[in-house]
Protein backbone atom coordinates (compact mmCIF):
# COMPACT_ATOMS: atom_id res chain seq x y z
CA UNK A 1 0.00 0.00 0.00
CA UNK A 2 2.59 2.43 0.77
CA UNK A 3 4.62 1.83 -2.70
CA UNK A 4 0.95 2.16 -4.31
CA UNK A 5 0.80 5.56 -2.13
CA UNK A 6 3.79 6.67 -3.01
CA UNK A 7 3.78 6.07 -6.70
CA UNK A 8 0.30 7.86 -7.14
CA UNK A 9 0.64 10.70 -5.79
CA UNK A 10 4.35 11.08 -7.29
CA UNK A 11 2.76 10.62 -10.90
CA UNK A 12 -0.31 12.75 -9.86
CA UNK A 13 1.89 15.87 -8.42
CA UNK A 14 4.03 15.81 -12.08
CA UNK A 15 0.75 15.70 -14.09
CA UNK A 16 -0.56 18.56 -11.87
CA UNK A 17 3.24 20.72 -11.61
CA UNK A 18 5.45 19.34 -14.13
CA UNK A 19 8.80 20.75 -13.63
CA UNK A 20 8.76 23.98 -12.49
CA UNK A 21 11.80 26.06 -14.40
CA UNK A 22 12.55 28.47 -10.74
CA UNK A 23 12.73 25.35 -8.70
CA UNK A 24 15.94 23.54 -7.58
CA UNK A 25 16.23 20.17 -9.66
CA UNK A 26 17.63 17.08 -8.00
CA UNK A 27 19.23 16.42 -12.09
CA UNK A 28 20.73 19.87 -11.81
CA UNK A 29 22.84 18.25 -9.11
CA UNK A 30 23.25 15.73 -10.91
CA UNK A 31 25.13 17.52 -13.55
CA UNK A 32 26.99 18.94 -11.01
CA UNK A 33 28.24 15.93 -9.52
CA UNK A 34 28.90 14.72 -13.49
CA UNK A 35 30.88 17.60 -14.31
CA UNK A 36 32.36 17.42 -10.81
CA UNK A 37 33.97 14.30 -11.57
CA UNK A 38 34.38 14.82 -15.46
CA UNK A 39 36.78 17.59 -14.95
CA UNK A 40 38.69 15.51 -12.52
CA UNK A 41 39.10 12.29 -14.79
CA UNK A 42 38.40 13.60 -18.07
CA UNK A 43 41.15 12.13 -20.78
CA UNK A 44 38.89 11.91 -24.40
CA UNK A 45 40.61 8.51 -25.65
CA UNK A 46 40.59 6.60 -21.96
CA UNK A 47 37.56 4.66 -21.63
CA UNK A 48 38.59 3.84 -17.96
CA UNK A 49 38.26 6.94 -16.83
CA UNK A 50 34.96 7.44 -18.08
CA UNK A 51 33.81 4.23 -16.41
CA UNK A 52 35.55 5.66 -12.99
CA UNK A 53 33.45 8.93 -13.85
CA UNK A 54 30.43 6.77 -14.26
CA UNK A 55 31.23 4.97 -11.08
CA UNK A 56 32.00 7.86 -9.25
CA UNK A 57 28.81 9.40 -9.86
CA UNK A 58 26.29 6.57 -9.39
CA UNK A 59 28.26 6.13 -5.82
CA UNK A 60 27.49 9.71 -5.26
CA UNK A 61 23.70 9.88 -5.89
CA UNK A 62 22.99 6.37 -4.61
CA UNK A 63 24.77 6.95 -1.35
CA UNK A 64 23.52 10.53 -1.11
CA UNK A 65 20.09 9.41 -1.63
CA UNK A 66 20.35 6.58 1.04
CA UNK A 67 21.31 8.65 3.39
CA UNK A 68 18.56 11.03 3.20
CA UNK A 69 16.12 8.97 3.19
CA UNK A 70 17.60 7.28 6.35
CA UNK A 71 17.93 10.40 8.14
CA UNK A 72 14.33 11.75 7.64
CA UNK A 73 13.50 8.16 8.73
CA UNK A 74 11.78 7.53 5.08
CA UNK A 75 9.97 10.32 5.93
CA UNK A 76 6.73 9.24 2.67
CA UNK A 77 6.90 13.52 1.78
CA UNK A 78 10.20 13.38 0.86
CA UNK A 79 9.95 10.08 -1.24
CA UNK A 80 6.79 11.48 -2.91
CA UNK A 81 9.02 14.02 -4.02
CA UNK A 82 11.80 12.21 -5.31
CA UNK A 83 9.86 9.98 -7.45
CA UNK A 84 7.41 12.72 -8.58
CA UNK A 85 11.00 14.51 -9.42
CA UNK A 86 12.29 11.94 -11.61
CA UNK A 87 9.15 11.77 -13.91
CA UNK A 88 8.95 13.84 -16.87
CA UNK A 89 5.90 13.10 -17.94
CA UNK A 90 3.66 16.74 -17.94
CA UNK A 91 7.39 18.21 -18.77
CA UNK A 92 7.35 15.99 -22.19
CA UNK A 93 3.91 18.12 -23.09
CA UNK A 94 5.16 21.37 -21.54
CA UNK A 95 8.55 21.62 -23.36
CA UNK A 96 6.50 20.66 -26.94
CA UNK A 97 3.80 22.49 -26.47
CA UNK A 98 4.80 25.65 -27.89
CA UNK A 99 6.51 24.17 -30.58
CA UNK A 100 2.64 22.66 -31.01
CA UNK A 101 0.90 26.39 -30.82
CA UNK A 102 3.10 28.13 -32.82
CA UNK A 103 2.30 25.43 -35.89
CA UNK A 104 -1.60 25.88 -34.62
CA UNK A 105 -1.10 29.66 -35.34
CA UNK A 106 1.00 29.08 -38.90
CA UNK A 107 4.52 30.44 -37.31
CA UNK A 108 6.85 28.62 -38.66
CA UNK A 109 10.17 30.84 -37.16
CA UNK A 110 8.81 30.33 -33.48
CA UNK A 111 8.00 26.58 -34.49
CA UNK A 112 11.55 25.96 -34.98
CA UNK A 113 13.05 28.39 -32.59
CA UNK A 114 10.62 26.12 -29.63
CA UNK A 115 11.69 22.57 -30.95
CA UNK A 116 15.65 23.82 -30.87
CA UNK A 117 15.59 24.24 -27.27
CA UNK A 118 13.91 20.15 -27.26
CA UNK A 119 15.80 18.50 -29.80
CA UNK A 120 19.95 17.85 -31.41
CA UNK A 121 18.88 18.32 -34.81
CA UNK A 122 19.47 21.07 -36.86
CA UNK A 123 15.31 23.16 -37.02
CA UNK A 124 16.21 25.95 -39.09
CA UNK A 125 15.08 24.75 -42.30
CA UNK A 126 12.30 22.37 -41.38
CA UNK A 127 9.10 22.24 -42.61
CA UNK A 128 5.92 21.82 -40.84
CA UNK A 129 5.62 18.02 -41.27
CA UNK A 130 9.40 17.72 -40.04
CA UNK A 131 8.61 20.07 -37.15
CA UNK A 132 5.86 17.98 -36.26
CA UNK A 133 7.78 14.76 -37.08
CA UNK A 134 10.30 15.57 -34.79
CA UNK A 135 7.90 16.61 -31.81
CA UNK A 136 6.37 12.96 -32.04
CA UNK A 137 9.61 11.21 -31.77
CA UNK A 138 10.30 13.11 -28.83
CA UNK A 139 7.42 12.58 -26.87
CA UNK A 140 8.02 8.71 -28.23
CA UNK A 141 11.77 8.68 -27.19
CA UNK A 142 11.37 10.26 -23.83
CA UNK A 143 7.90 8.37 -22.78
CA UNK A 144 10.62 5.78 -22.39
CA UNK A 145 13.42 7.32 -19.78
CA UNK A 146 11.59 9.42 -19.13
CA UNK A 147 8.43 7.95 -17.51
CA UNK A 148 7.85 4.11 -17.89
CA UNK A 149 11.67 3.02 -17.51
CA UNK A 150 11.40 5.15 -13.90
CA UNK A 151 8.45 3.63 -12.64
CA UNK A 152 9.94 0.23 -13.97
CA UNK A 153 12.88 1.08 -11.50
CA UNK A 154 10.75 2.37 -9.08
CA UNK A 155 9.31 -1.20 -8.75
CA UNK A 156 12.81 -2.84 -8.95
CA UNK A 157 13.80 -0.83 -6.13
CA UNK A 158 10.61 -1.42 -3.99
CA UNK A 159 11.25 -5.35 -4.49
CA UNK A 160 14.70 -5.44 -3.66
CA UNK A 161 13.83 -3.11 -0.82
CA UNK A 162 10.78 -2.21 0.65
CA UNK A 163 11.78 0.49 2.77
CA UNK A 164 13.90 2.68 0.85
CA UNK A 165 14.70 0.83 -2.25
CA UNK A 166 12.26 2.61 -4.54
CA UNK A 167 14.07 6.01 -4.70
CA UNK A 168 17.67 4.90 -4.31
CA UNK A 169 16.69 2.87 -7.29
CA UNK A 170 14.87 5.27 -9.55
CA UNK A 171 17.83 8.50 -8.67
CA UNK A 172 20.77 5.40 -9.58
CA UNK A 173 18.89 5.07 -13.10
CA UNK A 174 18.37 9.20 -13.27
CA UNK A 175 22.11 9.48 -12.50
CA UNK A 176 22.74 7.14 -15.56
CA UNK A 177 20.72 8.82 -17.79
CA UNK A 178 22.16 12.30 -17.12
CA UNK A 179 25.70 10.70 -17.77
CA UNK A 180 24.17 9.69 -21.33
CA UNK A 181 22.99 12.94 -21.76
CA UNK A 182 26.22 14.64 -20.62
CA UNK A 183 28.65 12.61 -21.91
CA UNK A 184 27.23 9.42 -24.42
CA UNK A 185 28.32 11.94 -27.38
CA UNK A 186 30.73 10.65 -30.07
CA UNK A 187 32.81 13.96 -29.35
CA UNK A 188 33.81 12.34 -26.02
CA UNK A 189 35.25 9.53 -27.85
CA UNK A 190 36.43 6.41 -25.65
CA UNK A 191 35.50 8.28 -22.30
CA UNK A 192 31.85 8.75 -23.29
CA UNK A 193 31.36 5.24 -23.96
CA UNK A 194 30.34 3.91 -20.31
CA UNK A 195 27.93 6.28 -20.11
CA UNK A 196 26.17 5.72 -23.22
CA UNK A 197 26.70 1.83 -22.91
CA UNK A 198 25.33 2.03 -19.29
CA UNK A 199 22.34 3.65 -20.52
CA UNK A 200 21.56 1.13 -23.08
CA UNK A 201 21.86 -1.63 -20.63
CA UNK A 202 19.04 0.01 -18.15
CA UNK A 203 16.36 0.69 -20.88
CA UNK A 204 16.69 -2.51 -22.75
CA UNK A 205 13.97 -3.76 -20.82
CA UNK A 206 11.83 -1.11 -20.12
CA UNK A 207 11.91 0.09 -23.82
CA UNK A 208 10.45 -3.26 -24.63
CA UNK A 209 7.42 -3.81 -21.93
CA UNK A 210 6.95 0.05 -22.91
CA UNK A 211 6.50 -1.09 -26.50
CA UNK A 212 3.63 -2.94 -25.47
CA UNK A 213 2.24 -0.37 -23.37
CA UNK A 214 2.33 2.04 -25.99
CA UNK A 215 0.54 -0.41 -28.46
CA UNK A 216 -2.23 -1.21 -25.41
CA UNK A 217 -2.36 2.74 -25.03
CA UNK A 218 -3.23 3.28 -28.59
CA UNK A 219 -5.84 0.75 -28.92
CA UNK A 220 -7.67 2.56 -25.79
CA UNK A 221 -7.12 5.91 -27.72
CA UNK A 222 -8.62 5.21 -31.22
CA UNK A 223 -5.38 2.95 -32.61
CA UNK A 224 -5.12 0.18 -34.56
CA UNK A 225 -3.79 -2.53 -32.46
CA UNK A 226 -3.03 -5.04 -34.99
CA UNK A 227 -1.72 -2.57 -37.78
CA UNK A 228 0.43 -0.82 -34.64
CA UNK A 229 2.05 -4.28 -33.44
CA UNK A 230 3.07 -5.43 -36.54
CA UNK A 231 4.82 -1.78 -36.88
CA UNK A 232 6.57 -2.46 -33.55
CA UNK A 233 7.74 -5.99 -34.90
CA UNK A 234 8.85 -5.39 -38.06
CA UNK A 235 10.66 -1.48 -37.07
CA UNK A 236 11.77 -1.85 -33.12
CA UNK A 237 15.29 -2.48 -34.08
CA UNK A 238 15.55 0.10 -37.12
CA UNK A 239 18.06 2.32 -35.29
CA UNK A 240 21.57 2.68 -34.24
CA UNK A 241 20.79 2.88 -30.43
CA UNK A 242 18.86 -0.80 -28.93
CA UNK A 243 15.98 1.30 -27.34
CA UNK A 244 15.23 4.08 -29.33
CA UNK A 245 12.94 2.90 -31.80
CA UNK A 246 11.29 0.58 -29.90
CA UNK A 247 9.15 3.51 -28.03
CA UNK A 248 9.05 5.49 -31.43
CA UNK A 249 7.74 2.47 -33.82
CA UNK A 250 5.29 1.58 -31.29
CA UNK A 251 4.17 5.74 -31.51
CA UNK A 252 4.64 5.05 -35.45
CA UNK A 253 2.25 2.30 -35.68
CA UNK A 254 -0.09 3.44 -32.87
CA UNK A 255 -0.87 6.95 -34.60
CA UNK A 256 -0.31 5.89 -38.20
CA UNK A 257 2.21 8.30 -39.16
CA UNK A 258 5.60 7.68 -40.81
CA UNK A 259 8.76 8.49 -38.61
CA UNK A 260 12.58 8.35 -38.73
CA UNK A 261 14.50 8.68 -41.97
CA UNK A 262 17.55 10.82 -40.60
CA UNK A 263 17.92 14.46 -39.99
CA UNK A 264 20.46 17.17 -40.02
CA UNK A 265 22.95 17.99 -37.13
CA UNK A 266 25.41 20.54 -37.21
CA UNK A 267 24.66 20.89 -40.72
CA UNK A 268 25.91 17.06 -41.87
CA UNK A 269 22.76 14.86 -42.74
CA UNK A 270 22.62 11.73 -40.50
CA UNK A 271 20.59 8.78 -42.33
CA UNK A 272 17.82 6.71 -40.70
CA UNK A 273 15.77 4.17 -41.16
CA UNK A 274 11.61 4.88 -41.93
CA UNK A 275 9.57 3.54 -39.43
CA UNK A 276 5.93 2.81 -40.28
CA UNK A 277 7.26 3.83 -43.90
CA UNK A 278 3.78 3.15 -45.21
CA UNK A 279 2.51 5.36 -42.72
CA UNK A 280 0.60 9.06 -42.88
CA UNK A 281 3.08 11.98 -42.82
CA UNK A 282 2.62 13.45 -39.72
CA UNK A 283 0.29 16.05 -39.29
CA UNK A 284 -0.56 18.91 -36.41
CA UNK A 285 -3.22 17.43 -34.98
CA UNK A 286 -0.89 14.28 -34.31
CA UNK A 287 0.70 15.70 -31.70
CA UNK A 288 -2.37 15.87 -29.34
CA UNK A 289 -2.57 12.36 -30.26
CA UNK A 290 1.02 11.24 -29.41
CA UNK A 291 0.30 13.81 -25.80
CA UNK A 292 -2.96 10.79 -24.95
CA UNK A 293 -1.19 8.49 -25.53
CA UNK A 294 1.44 9.10 -23.53
CA UNK A 295 -0.86 9.75 -20.61
CA UNK A 296 -2.96 6.51 -21.23
CA UNK A 297 0.57 4.52 -21.33
CA UNK A 298 1.89 6.22 -18.24
CA UNK A 299 -1.43 5.55 -16.34
CA UNK A 300 -1.23 1.68 -17.65
CA UNK A 301 2.26 1.42 -16.43
CA UNK A 302 1.23 2.85 -13.12
CA UNK A 303 -1.23 -0.08 -12.78
CA UNK A 304 1.24 -2.54 -13.60
CA UNK A 305 3.79 -1.09 -11.65
CA UNK A 306 1.25 -1.50 -8.22
CA UNK A 307 0.13 -4.86 -9.17
CA UNK A 308 3.75 -6.17 -10.24
CA UNK A 309 4.97 -4.40 -6.94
Amino acid sequence: MKFALILLLAVILDEILGDPRNFPHPVRLIGNVIAFWQKLFFTQNSFFHGLAVVIMTLMTAGLFVDAVIHVTGGNIILQVYLLYSAIAWRDLKDETLPVFLSLMNHNIDDARKFLSFVVGRDTQTLNESEITRAVIETVAENSVDGVMSVIFFAVIGHVLNHDYGMCVSVWLFKSASTLDSMLGYESFGKFGTPSARLDDILNFIPARIAGIIIIIAGAFTGGNFTEAFRVFMSDRLKHKSPNSAHGESAFAGVLGVRLGGGAFYGGEFEPGYFLNERGNVPKVCDIVRAWRVLDVSCWISVMIAIIAA
